[in-house]
């Protein structure tokens, strides 16, 4: 069974929301989306579900057209970054609640609820109302409201988004074990890189309504196709510096020349934009750096515990720098930004990947 999405398109007004999205996903496997606020990811949820319907294309479930076909006559469950759970009811008869509208008998609705139950940790927490567990117990309430009905398709809108530090970091580990139990199609929308790649499974970048890129979650972090696909799978931000290659020589938009090495030196001549991580940016105090060093003058200092985001600005745009333990350089401090350009990335004038870096070798 799969759900397929061919070549869908969602139009409001002038407004184009959706851009010819082709996806197929598979049962049992688990596929996040990943993308900023407002690049499309609720009104793909949205069209898979069938609470719209596209302006183009169709979707095919399990080898039916599934287009027109409206959400309560779908196999579907939703689950939103709000929970929702009724306030009346205790956790057990909110999970029940969905097997009680279609009227499964009662016994299988105990096995179900307490199975749900036993996957999510609540079964110790059945008789409890909603107002009494925490925000986490009742987003897993609403998550176990959701499995219970054996859904074909189970959409998660980024369920975690309002939940605390702690909370979001235990369910994110919670999660992976219990979706691999279901046999339903799992979408799971985010907008933080770090969680697609504790999920693992497939991932489609998606980017101003357009789908980048989709394949195995390690994967695209590697070597994403694109630099939209590059963008969404950085956090912080992709540092990029947008150069010229003429031989053995590339030079910045400053008119500073380097030798063309790392991924740079077996490209043919031409525009490139190289996209590289904070991790893959050393940083020094000015004078102090060696190779292709670009000076800088510091902005601001994230400190994290164990390791400093430091934001530097530079010729071609602020950059943000990852640095192993606690430094807290000062703002205006002139320092140098190092790139190894063995790991950094390459893309073309197009802005498809050119080259991207052999990460065992560099590693």
């Amino acid at each position: 069974m799969s759900l397929v999405m061919d070549r869908i398109g969602l139009r409001l007004g002038a407004d184009t929301l959706i851009h010819d999205v082709s996806l197929t996903l598979e049962r049992g496997s688990l596929n996040v989306l990943l993308g900023p606020t407002l690049a499309g990811k609720t009104s793909l949820m949205r069209l898979m579900a069938g609470l719209d319907r596209p302006s183009a294309g169709r979707l095919v479930m399990d080898g039916k057209d599934v287009t027109g076909t409206p959400v309560r006559k779908r196999s579907v469950a939703m689950v939103y970054q709000q929970f929702v759970n009724y306030p009346s009811l205790t956790v057990y008869e909110n999970i029940a609640s969905p097997l009680r509208v279609a009227r499964v008998p009662k016994q299988e609705i105990e096995q179900r609820v307490q199975q749900a139950a036993r996957l999510l940790r609540l079964d110790n927490l059945l008789k409890r109302s909603p107002a009494q567990l925490s925000g986490g117990q009742q987003q897993r309430t609403a998550i176990a409201r959701a499995l219970v009905k054996r859904a074909d398709l189970v959409l998660l809108d980024e369920p975690l988004a309002n939940l605390d530090y702690k909370l979001r970091e235990e369910l994110r580990e919670q999660l992976p074990p219990i979706f691999a139990e279901t046999n339903a199609i799992i979408v799971y929308a985010t907008t933080e890189p770090s969680e697609a790649l504790l999920l693992g499974g497939n991932t489609a970048t998606v980017w101003e309504g357009r789908v980048t890129q989709f394949g195995p979650t390690a994967a695209l972090y590697r070597r994403p196709a694109n630099l939209a696909a590059a963008r969404v799978f950085s956090d912080p931000p992709l540092n990029e510096l947008a150069v010229e290659k003429r031989g053995a020589l590339v030079t910045t938009g400053a008119g500073r020349q380097l030798p063309a090495s790392g991924v740079l030196a077996n490209l043919p001549d031409g525009a490139y934009r190289i996209g590289f991580r904070c991790e893959d940016v050393a940083l020094a105090a000015a004078g102090a750096a060696n190779g292709a060093a670009f000076p800088g003058t510091v902005s601001v200092t994230e400190l994290s515990g164990s390791e400093s985001f430091v934001h530097v600005d530079v010729g071609a745009g602020t950059w943000v720098c990852l640095i192993r333990g606690v430094h807290d350089w000062q703002p205006g401090a002139a320092v140098e930004a190092q790139v190894d350009l063995r790991r950094a990335f390459a893309f073309d004038a197009a802005g498809d990947l050119a080259a991207a870096p052999d990460l065992a070798a560099t590693a």
